[in-house]
């Protein structure tokens, strides 16, 4: 399978919201009002309707659980490692490294869901989605706890005010206790997941840039390391000693490479750290899937 040719649809999104917003009157303010609309409604949206239109066994999905959780374990462990490592801590500011140790571990939910339907259909959705559902938590709690210490604010607000975790739960508790939509709502809600895809993969490169990716590069080569390198790795192996099958395989793979989390220059910024440094970061990684992604699903798989 040409992987290279299947992504091309979902970065030539995010390359079209870098064009129209840097070269159009629909500017940053107009994407961030979109940014919005998609994360506090479309993509809730979308991943609760992706765990509720498919019946789940958690006994089946248990490995792959297991696989993305410990990955996402591993990244975070990882990342938090970095200023202790007696040849690279001395280069790493803590205060840097405590906004962007988020990068090495969070993902883009709009890139991996698109990723997914296109890799597995909706068994690809349904798989990703319980990822999405089970590391989310984890995810937010690692990127806001050294930001939180640092600056010595408390970060359980920040996760129960959080709509894709609130989403999530609510998914998995209605699929577990059989609920099911109606099919007069299909249509509808169909479309908001599709809207949500398209949206969140152009707001994603409405938000890039690149002013700040000259500071911190020892930081940077580090995160991004990672997140694109040493990520895809583990979770080879953890597809290989849980027994996964070929589709939770793919789909572990392609969670395990996908560019960092857009939101994560949001929450540096609304934390009082340097913005735009992280959103350097989230560019480069977003770039950066083009290649980690054929890495993961075209050599590693």
């Amino acid at each position: 399978m040409n992987y290279a040719q299947l992504l091309f649809p979902d970065f030539s999104l995010i390359l079209c919201g870098y064009l129209v917003c840097r070269y159009t009157a629909l500017n940053r303010t107009v994407w961030e009002q979109v940014e919005s609309l998609v994360y506090y409604l479309l993509f809730p949206v979308l991943l609760f309707h992706s765990i509720v239109k498919s019946p789940l066994d958690l006994l089946a999905a248990s490995s792959l659980i297991s696989a993305g959780l410990l990955m996402g374990l591993a990244g975070i462990a990882m990342a938090y490692s970095l200023p202790h490592l007696p040849w690279l801590g001395r280069h790493i500011d803590p205060r840097e490294h405590a906004a962007s140790a988020q990068v090495s571990f969070r993902f883009n939910s709009f890139i991996g869901l698109a990723l997914a339907d296109r890799l597995a259909g909706s068994e690809g959705l349904l798989l990703i989605a319980v990822l999405i559902g089970v590391c989310v938590p984890l995810f937010n709690v690692a990127a806001v706890w050294p930001m939180a210490r640092h600056a010595q604010r408390g970060f359980l607000r920040e996760l129960v005010r959080n709509p894709l975790i609130l989403a999530t739960a609510t998914g998995l508790a209605a699929n577990l206790l059989g609920f099911t939509l109606p099919v007069w709502l299909e249509p509808t809600v169909t479309r908001i997941g599709a809207a949500s895809l398209a949206l969140g993969l152009m707001a994603a490169g409405a938000g890039m840039q690149f002013g700040h990716l000259s500071q911190a590069k020892t930081l940077a080569v580090a995160v991004l390391s990672i997140r694109h390198l040493l990520l895809p790795l583990v979770a080879f192996g953890l597809a290989k000693t849980f027994g996964l099958s070929s589709a939770q395989a793919t789909i572990l793979l392609a969670f395990s490479a996908l560019p960092t989390a857009s939101s994560a220059y949001v929450l540096a910024a609304r934390m009082g750290y340097n913005g735009g440094y992280v959103a350097g970061l989230v560019t480069l990684s977003t770039m950066l899937g083009v290649v980690s992604l054929p890495f993961a699903l075209g050599v590693l798989r």
